[in-house]
């Protein structure tokens, strides 16, 4: 590491949310580039900054600091240069003579110990004369906050966030009980508490370590998608975890009940917010499933409007259908499942047609804009993402389960009738707040496939509302989309009945390819998106879609990401890029946001490129490409498919990777002209029946499976899904027996 010394003569760019700035840096005669991440900082300001010395690819030399400290300047020139420079409120370069001419190099002892001093310069009143040091102090109290959490591996990011919530208090907080900062503070982890607890000297048997742990177990859960977990196996994984006996865990959970910080129903194991938004969202399906028997006509005259309204689109439903569209008429919920193939989206259009016609209000949402794109187009009527129709107003942050959404139970849609497609992606959190937004009368028709992948967030919405046999739900099983798609459908149908599939190649749409050497697979796989499948699916490079089943290893997401960015869209002179950790990113990518944030403002631009729509909110699994990269304002543009532009400082880059392999789980909701699997091995939870469906259902021209027969059939063998700790189902069949 190097240490250099001066002060910064200008500030080029800075991220008030993360701390990231770019700043010219004088020292030793000679303007530098300082890069990091600091608490705020002031232009003529004196640093010792500790680092490396680095070559960007983009913006050559760099200082990249690791860690800075404030010093006092040591001489006449610099103090004066400091404080001429605006770095305390009110003082400018006039004032700043006056005061360093008065005190000299006893000026910052004044500002800091003895500010009242300053009274006795003109223009100066007592007043100003405390608030000066005031602002002086505050800044100091960053500088030394900063430091003094370094000491325990915090960085200046989190540094700053833990001064900015607990100001002086931090040091207090530190002594009696660091794992607060775990509850307290997003961005602090259990991990991060624990290393700084026992740099402090906290035993690992201590109450608050235990406590944090058993929270950081089902926070961990959570992430798993679960909902809760059973009090023997939370007691067993914070054991393992923590590395202490069970019988010192099990009187923590006691603790943690009494004190409401754990919720136990029965043998299960909540956090509040998890066990309460199980509640909250049964209570209001009670509240909305009404029965509109009174209002509307008998059973048969019912169904002779619904046959009409389906001839008039040239549609023939059969029995299950009819007995769908009725549900969706008599009933305030009602829900339709079945796989591909099995008429969904000629169901819904017949239940829009027949509420249509009696001169409703429809609104059509999915989980994501790919699927709402999909909904749009098989309809023809608008769709909307479940955050767009709910207009997100972008006051929560990161994954929150607490975003903040217009549309509730004090502003609810405006809509007759609410149809929401690919239910199997709905987690809880945002369920809950659909469900708020639902107007009493209403009617909400849930369409979804059961057997696919559960949600990317936690809770099994779908199963469970289909398993609590408290709502009229139709399961479409005849299979009619045979043409052009045949065998896709066909085999995904054997597939998910744990049937062999055939693999002599003879398809037109469904394709085996032994391969048994990962080189192999991945030069296949680029020859086909390059030339063999654009033409033959009608397709761009682009359209065509590679999914993994996992993330790691020599056909995972990033493996392969890596080596299809090198091959697809390499190094140009023409094309800018830009290193974020171990990623390059290059104008050209196709790229994904990884994580929901409400705050990303989006434009869509129209002919000319004038703006026509904007908003805010970017959600986990929208895809797009990089269109521009900007080094002279640090950032990039996205453009999403749906048409949404995005601005990425390069700090903010961790929301997004590349996206020409994606995991099958990322991939829910969307449609590929041409899907590519590579399938050699694998651990055996991860490649199961489940997966292998869900990716088949995913292509809707072609699919390509690269690799072992062998194990794609114990994928079709593996019936083990991986279930997951929810409690919906419960909670509505409680609620609806009162």
């Amino acid at each position: 590491m190097d240490t250099i010394k001066g002060y910064i003569s200008a500030i080029r760019f800075h991220n008030d949310k993360n701390g990231y700035t770019v700043f010219s840096f004088v020292c030793d005669g000679n303007e530098e580039t300082v890069v990091g991440n600091f608490a705020p900082l002031s232009e003529g300001e004196m640093l010792e900054v500790t680092g490396e010395w680095i070559i960007h690819p983009v913006y050559d030399r760099q200082f990249k600091a690791v860690s800075c400290k404030s010093i006092a300047p040591d001489d006449e020139a610099s103090i004066l240069r400091y404080l001429s420079s605006g770095v305390i409120k009110g003082i400018g370069p006039t004032l700043a003579k006056r005061i360093v001419d008065e005190f000299g190099k006893d000026t910052f002892t004044v500002l800091e110990e003895q500010p009242e001093r300053l009274e006795r310069i003109k223009g100066i009143t007592l007043k100003k004369a405390r608030e000066i040091g005031i602002i002086v102090n505050e800044k100091r109290g960053y500088r030394d906050a900063v430091i003094f959490l370094g000491r325990y591996g915090i960085g200046n990011v989190l540094a700053i966030k833990i001064y900015n919530y607990y100001r002086d208090d931090v040091y207090q907080v530190l002594r009696d009980n660091p794992y607060r900062l775990a509850e307290d503070i997003q961005g602090v982890g259990f991990k991060t508490a624990d290393s700084i607890a026992a740099a402090i000297g906290f035993k690992a048997d201590s109450e608050y370590r235990i406590s944090a742990g058993i929270l950081y177990t089902l926070s961990l859960a959570m992430g798993q998608g679960f909902m809760y977990l059973p009090k023997d196996e939370l007691i067993r994984v914070s054991s393992e975890l923590l590395e202490v006996s069970p019988g010192e865990i099990e009187p923590r959970i006691g603790d943690l009940i009494v004190d409401r910080k754990l919720i136990a129903k029965n043998d299960a194991v909540y956090t509040p917010v998890n066990f309460y938004t199980e509640q909250a969202c049964a209570g209001m399906l009670r509240s909305i499933f009404i029965n509109f028997f009174e209002s509307e006509k008998d059973e048969k005259t019912l169904l002779k409007e619904i046959d009409t309204i389906a001839r008039r689109q040239d549609f023939d439903l059969d029995d299950l259908q009819r007995e769908a569209v009725l549900n969706a008429v008599l009933y305030g919920i009602s829900i339709v499942t079945g796989g591909p193939g099995t008429g969904k989206t000629t169901t819904i259009k017949t239940i829009i047609g027949y509420f249509n016609s009696k001169g409703m209000d429809i609104a059509l949402a999915a989980p994501t804009g790919r699927a709402a794109k999909r909904m749009t187009e098989a309809t023809g009527y608008e769709a909307k993402t479940i955050h767009r129709l709910l207009e997100v107003n972008g006051a929560a942050e990161g994954d929150s389960s607490d975003a903040g959404f217009e549309r509730d139970e004090e502003n609810p849609l405006d809509a007759d009738v609410i149809i929401v497609d690919e239910m199997s992606m709905v987690d809880i959190f945002i369920f809950k707040a659909l469900l708020k937004a639902i107007p009493v009368g209403a009617r909400l028709v849930m369409v979804g496939d059961a057997n696919q992948l559960p949600s990317v967030g936690p809770g099994q919405v779908l199963r469970d509302l289909l398993e609590c046999e408290c709502f009229p739900v139709t399961r479409l099983e005849t299979i009619y989309r045979q043409e052009g798609s045949g065998d896709i459908v066909m085999n995904a149908h054997n597939i998910n009945r744990g049937l062999p599939i055939n693999f002599d190649n003879k398809s037109k749409d469904f394709f085996m390819l032994e391969r048994n050497d990962v080189q192999r697979i991945l030069a296949n796989t680029v020859e086909l998106i390059t030339t063999k499948l654009p033409p033959y699916v009608d397709a761009k490079p682009f359209d065509i879609q590679v999914l993994t089943p996992m993330r790691k290893g020599s056909l995972g997401v990033i493996a392969l990401n890596r080596y299809l960015q090198e091959k697809l869209n390499p190094a140009d002179h023409s094309k800018k890029e830009y290193l974020y950790g171990e990623d390059i990113f290059r104008e050209g990518d196709k790229v994904m946001q990884i994580k929901n944030n409400y705050q990303l403002a989006w434009e869509i631009f129209g002919k000319h490129n004038i703006p026509i729509d904007s908003g805010m909110g970017v959600f986990n699994g929208d895809m797009g490409r990089i269109i521009e990269i900007n080094p002279v304002i640090s950032s990039l543009t996205v453009e999403f498919d749906d048409g949404r532009r995005v601005d990425y400082p390069f700090s903010g880059l961790d929301e997004l990777e590349l996206a020409y392999a994606i995991t099958v789980h990322k991939s829910q909701g969307s449609e590929y002209g041409a899907v590519i699997m590579p399938i050699l091995d694998g651990p055996r939870q991860l490649l199961n029946r489940n997966l292998l469906y869900t990716g088949v259902t995913r292509a809707k021209k072609c699919l390509v499976i690269l690799g072992s027969s062998k194990t794609v059939e114990e994928m079709i063998e593996n019936d083990k899904e991986n279930l997951r700790y929810s409690g919906l189902r419960e909670r509505i069949t409680e609620i609806f027996a009162t």
